[in-house]
């Protein structure tokens, strides 16, 4: 096992905190001081509570897509190990790793609706951000190209002599792609600083664990890498933050790279355009609320005297008010402007594209709607 401070279930995970919130017998935490300890819920609970409202006004069909973190947002804070200037390559269920880096949610909301305000000009499907400011790269909706990316990063902070470090996250469905092999093997040979986490959360989609690898780990696939795996319980903050504080430690002394799967669970579906009531067992994901991550990190708040009824209450009501007045703003604004097509590729337009661009300019345009 790659951390100090050894526990583990019945199925081998290694884990610190039970499900009441207290350390297990042996078991020896992180320093998480009491203001980050609060700051972790409040990005957990925020996450909470907008996929709560987004996943409602997609049905209304006031968004046309979304996709929720519910079960799964502890893995989020893996990152609360990591310095500002380190990367993140996040997957599309990570919205915490944002939002712990000071994305905002006005930023999340622009984005979601693609508008004239979204950071990212309309150019990405809701639900893919990308935020220069906090390191984290565009998220890409096909899997698993982050991971390359991440090990290329991560080498070249080490050509340049650099102690950053690079993170990449993943489900497990596409630790099966091409794209997971090859960088890898690429950081396992070369030594790469990269942390690659895999968010093993039960089915790739439609897809069960047990039908994309014969493996019975994805964290033992490391050792064919010549590096070390661990395999964690992804609903334990306190576990999650321990396993990430030694890979990183591993990476910045010129150790190499680490995979850690975080074993964790989707309790909804896939994306709002998924029915996993066709796929799986509907007992399936209520055997897994007693295992959910903000009513652990709660319960464990609570034994440390730092959780009280009128701090959710304050948190809830700064998190809706936020996140009203974002929605309000959003729907009122329109697309990004047409000619943003032109911006962000070349420092100055090469006459080819200036033409392209004087072009579309004077074409004829309907009066624009909202960025929808």
């Amino acid at each position: 096992m790659l951390v100090k401070a050894k526990a583990e279930t019945e199925d081998g995970l290694f884990t610190l905190l039970d499900e009441g919130g207290d350390l297990r017998a042996g078991a020896r935490a992180p320093v998480v001081s009491d203001a980050d300890a609060l700051h972790y819920y409040r990005i957990m609970l925020q996450v909470r509570l907008l996929d709560d409202r987004f996943i409602k006004m997609q049905r209304q069909g006031r968004l046309g897509f979304y996709m929720t973190s519910t079960g799964e947002e502890a893995t989020h804070l893996a990152v609360g190990a990591l310095r500002p200037s380190d990367w993140v390559f996040p997957s599309y269920r990570e919205p915490g790793a944002f939002f712990h880096r000071g994305y905002s949610i006005r930023d999340y909301t622009n984005q979601l609706y693609g508008n004239s305000a979204d950071p990212i000009k309309g150019r990405q499907m809701p639900v893919h951000h990308s935020w220069r400011p906090g390191n984290l790269v565009s998220i890409s909706s096909p899997v698993g190209t982050q991971i390359p990316q991440a090990a290329g990063v991560a080498w070249a902070a080490r050509i340049a002599k650099k102690d950053d470090v690079a993170v990449a996250y993943f489900g497990e469905g596409t630790a099966s792609t091409g794209d997971f092999h090859v960088g890898l093997n690429f950081a396992g040979v070369f030594k790469a600083p990269c942390i690659f986490i895999c968010r093993n959360n039960g089915w790739a989609i439609s897809t069960k664990s047990t039908s994309q690898t014969a493996a019975r780990t994805i964290a033992q696939r490391a050792a064919a890498y010549g590096f070390p795996g661990a395999r964690i319980d992804g609903n334990d903050l306190y576990a999650v933050l321990a396993t990430m504080e030694d890979a990183v430690a591993r990476a910045r002394a010129g150790e190499g790279p680490t995979l850690v799967e975080c074993v964790t669970y989707r309790r909804q579906g896939h994306s709002s355009s998924d029915d996993p009531s066709v796929y799986r067992d509907p007992e399936e994901p209520r055997r897994w609320e007693r295992q959910d991550p903000i009513e652990r990190w709660k319960k464990h708040l609570v034994l440390r005297k730092l959780w009280s009824e009128e701090l959710e209450a304050r948190y809830r009501q700064e998190i809706v008010d936020e996140l009203a007045a974002a929605i309000t703003e959003a729907e009122k604004l329109g697309p990004p402007p047409v000619e943003s097509l032109f911006d962000d590729v070349f420092g100055e337009l090469p006459p080819h594209l200036q033409e392209q661009k004087r072009q579309l300019m004077a074409m004829p345009r309907a009066p624009s709607g909202h960025g929808h």
